[in-house]
This record gives C-alpha cells, structure tokens and sequence, in this order.
C-alpha cells in the first residue's frame, strides 16, 4: 500500500508542476527566513558573549554609584567616590583575588607625526593586563617601576596604531603627544575588537600616577576591576568587597552606597536575554512568512481535493478504504513541505553565509535550528493538509461520481 501511496504521490504532484513548485517556493521562503533569522540572532548572542568575556575572567567590576545631595541623585559614575587605596584594600584584605586593577578613564587628543586623533586614555597598573585580558602584540605592558615613578611611557591599541602610524607599523619607540607632553610608545596589544567609546582597540594604556599628576590632575579612579579565582566564587567575593568598601566609605546605610558592583555573570546573563528576546522576535517575524506558505498548501490540495472529486467517488465506489484516501491528499501535503524544508534549510545556511560575509554579522547555525525546521515543515503539512485530505476522504461516492 505505501508503494502505491508514494507512487500516486510522486504522480499527482508531477501532474502540475507549476503550482506543486509555487506552493513549494512559500514554504522554501519561510523555512530560509527562520533558519536565516534565528541564525542572526544566535550569531549575535555569542558574539556579544564571547566580547563580554574577552573583557576579563571572572570580573568584577566596581563604578563611583550614584551620588546624592539634598535628595538630588546623580547619575551612575558621575560621582567621584573611588580611590587608589580602595583597591589597594581589596587587593590585601579580600579572599579569593587574583587581580585589582584600579583605572582612570578619559577621552584625549593625541597627536603623532602630524596625524591625530581623539581616544580613550586610560591610566592603570600592570594588573590590569592580567585582570583585562590584555595580550601583546609587540613590546612591553606598563611595569610597577613605570607605576612608581610616574614614567611617560604609553602602550597603545591597533586602533590608535592605524590613525597615527599606519596600518601594520610597529610603534614601539615612537612618540606620542597627549596634553602636550611627550609620551613613548613602549607596547602595542593585539586585535580585540569591538565599536563605541568602550573598544579595546581604540585605547592608549599610560601608568595611574603618570595619567592622575600630568594628566587628570586628580586622586580618584573610575573603575576598579577585579579579578576572583574562579566564577563560581563570584557572588562571595563581590559580597565581600561590597562590605569592605561600605566600611572604608563610613556608609552606615547600605542602601546609600557611593558606589556600585557588577560581576560579569550578570552582564552575560543580561545580555543573552536581551538577545534571546531579540531571536524571538526576528524568529516569529519569520514565521509570518511560513504560515503563509502553509495557507498556500491548504489552497492547493483544496483545489486539488475540487478537481479530483469524481476520482475520488470512483475509488470509493470500487471499495478503496476512507483512511487510504485521507492518506493519500495527506502525504501529497507532507511530500511538498519535506522538500520545500530541505531546499528551505540549504537556503538559508547559505543567506546566512552571505550576511556574514556581505553585512559583516556574526551568524550560526546549529544542529537545533534545523531539526527544528524539520520538525516545522513536518508540522506545516501535517496541519494544513489534514482538513483538504478528511474533505477528500468525507465525499459520498454517488455525490463524488455526480460532480462536473
């Protein structure tokens, strides 16, 4: 019986050509949209992981929190409430740390043989190459003599490297200019990548005390990273040097804390909700899209139901069963979406290649979305051919025989 069934299948579908290949194209579009979208959004979900992650291990980091005066509140790290003895502190008296790298951030002019440009210069201690995850391309990072004696010495990013040297030149030992006062290029750091005011790339490195006295001009620091053995210790350390600092701050009322702490488990797990959320929705945008290409199977074994109907009452009347003609209309629906599936799913693997490489977005494709695919074209023509095929399989034979 299944060999009849796929023959007669195979025979009907290839009757007409045109319309089983249009009613396959909707599916083809929908199956390559989800498979496409959720591509997009998985490939961003992993890249915004892996640029969180590539920030540190294990990190927690400490911000000047929310200042208040008068019952006036000012926004998050515009106080100034952080200093070098803070993270001195955390450094000695907190278990479980490996790292403290206090830091000092601001955006400067820096100027080299006639080019410039304006960056992030960020003052700190050798820990921060550590705690950061900072790796060298060429030279050294800062050192604690450096630190001690406030030496003029600068590494720099690929970035600044490219606007005031040139793309793939060695700066180390070059100079650079920042408020007017020479500094030399002693480092420069690998590729991290990454955009806005916040890119590793796009960073000038100087010693604390050399950007706090010629620089800043002040005592404070603008973050504080650090750095726990391990992740699953996170909580207990970021715990600890909360109520550390409270203490050193004089703060009897915790609620009323001068600063602010995060750990990197947080911000990981906060983005991947948002990109979740952000799959979803271009997911389910998708999705439009496939269940026009099921409403088109519907029309199409419907008007197949039409035009078959005295062969249907034939068959009836010869004897064959009502389940093999429920059968037959629904394995033609089935048949259509498995093959617009495959071509769906080989289509959008290859558009999500092309966004790669054409619109510069990270995407992937797992083994889940497309068995999920599958499993939807599957469902697609097993929903929408069932009623054409229980219409098919519901005819009287001497009403069916009658039609014109």
């Amino acid at each position: 019986m299944f060999k009849d069934l796929l023959r007669e299948t195979i025979w009907s579908l290839a009757g007409n050509k045109v319309r089983s290949g249009l009613t396959i194209l909707g599916i083809v579009i929908g199956i390559a949209s989800v498979i496409t979208m959720v591509a997009i959004g998985q490939g961003s979900q992993a890249s915004i992981q892996a640029r969180i992650q590539s920030i540190g291990s294990n990190l927690i980091i400490v911000t000047p929190g929310a200042q208040r005066t008068a019952g006036v509140s000012a926004g998050q790290g515009s106080a100034q409430s952080l200093k070098l003895e803070d993270a001195n502190a955390i450094a000695s008296e907190v278990q479980n740390v490996v790292g403290v790298a206090p830091e000092d951030t601001h955006r400067y002019q820096v100027t080299a043989k006639g080019n410039n440009t304006n960056t992030q210069i960020t003052g700190t201690v050798p820990d921060y190459a550590t705690v950061r995850n900072i790796t060298m391309d060429s030279g050294t990072f800062l050192t604690d003599y450096q630190e001690q004696t406030s030496a003029k010495v600068a590494v720099i990013g690929p970035g600044v490297r490219d606007d005031l040297f040139g793309v793939d030149v060695d700066p180390t030992g070059q100079t650079i200019r920042i408020k007017n006062i020479d500094f030399q290029v002693i480092g420069l750091t690998m590729t991290k990548g990454g955009t806005g005011f916040n890119n590793a790339d796009d960073a000038v490195y100087v010693p604390l005390s050399t950007e706090q006295h010629y620089l800043s001009g002040d005592a404070y620091v603008t973050t504080i990273s650090v750095s726990a053995q391990d992740s699953t210790i996170l909580p207990t350390v970021q715990s600890d040097l909360t109520d550390l600092l409270i203490q050193r701050h004089g703060i009897s009322d915790p609620t009323q804390a001068d600063f602010s702490t995060i750990n990197q488990a947080d911000i990981i797990a906060t983005a991947s909700s948002i990109t979740g959320t952000f799959t979803i929705l271009l997911a389910s945008i998708a999705g439009i899209s496939l269940l026009v290409g099921g409403i088109g199977i519907m029309n199409m074994m419907l008007t197949t139901v039409t035009e078959r109907t005295r062969e249907i009452g034939l068959r009836k009347a010869v004897g064959i069963k009502k389940i093999y003609i429920n059968l037959q209309f629904l394995s033609e629906a089935v048949v259509l979406t498995f093959l617009g599936g495959a071509m769906g799913i080989v289509l959008g693997w290859l558009a999500s290649l092309a966004v790669t490489k054409f619109a510069g977005l990270t995407t992937s494709v797992s083994v889940s979305t497309i068995l999920l695919a599958f499993g939807v074209s599957a469902g697609v023509g097993i929903i929408f051919g069932f009623y054409p095929a229980r219409r098919a399989a519901s005819l009287s034979p001497i009403e069916a025989l009658r039609y014109e």
